[in-house]
């Protein structure tokens, strides 16, 4: 069965709406819409300028993740390099940026797996996650107010955490699943060279 096709019974129309909150970054909204059998309900989201993230690869199989504190859930996680798309950043340029900033790394090359929407329930947030790999070691660059402790896991070490339900970031088990599934063959990866520190540079 195909997700895609003709979702016109599916689909609702905005007829207005206003903005009910605007954050540093986030903008609250909350819409009136007419739903596909004709009846009115509202709709509340989050906007945001969406983010990627970066699955960084060692040369002896390990990956590359950060653990630090997540203030909304109150809890400290494991995650991949992560962060928000800055204003007229392409999704590489940022997953670049990112990959700097929190690990000190950089790649010779790059691969897109996919897009995700993380609570599209509520939020038009899109993760782009890109893997990396040829890391050249580096500095980290936090941002003011950012810890971050810089960590490495093997596949099997990353796997087993996640079983063991130490790994409730969304955007991490996806990353995960691609690592595996890329590994065994299935999902493939299309590498290119880094604009700036490419194989042949």
């Amino acid at each position: 069965m195909s997700a895609s096709g003709d979702d016109g019974h599916l689909r609702e129309r905005r007829t207005g709406g206003r903005t009910l909150l605007e954050g540093g970054f986030l903008e609250v909204h909350r819409d009136d819409v007419v739903l596909p059998d004709g009846s009115a309900a509202t709709r509340e989201y989050i906007r945001h300028p969406g983010a990627v993230a970066v699955v960084p690869l060692l040369d002896d199989g390990r990956v590359v993740l950060v653990r630090q504190y997540r203030y909304p859930i109150g809890r400290t996680i494991v995650e991949f390099p992560a962060g928000k798309r800055d204003a007229g950043e392409s999704t590489l340029e940022c997953a670049r940026r990112e990959l700097h900033e929190e690990t000190g790394f950089r790649a010779r090359e790059w691969a897109f797996a996919c897009e995700i929407h993380n609570a599209a329930a509520y939020s038009t947030e899109s993760i782009w996650i890109y893997f990396a790999r040829g890391l050249i070691a580096g500095e980290q660059k936090l941002d003011d107010g950012e810890f971050v402790e810089v960590m490495r896991f093997s596949e099997a070490e990353l796997d087993a955490l996640a079983a063991s339900d130490g790994l409730p970031d969304v955007k991490t088990l996806v990353g995960l699943q691609w690592l595996q599934r890329w590994r065994a063959g299935a999902w493939p990866l299309a590498w290119t060279p880094d604009p700036e520190h490419g194989a042949a540079a």
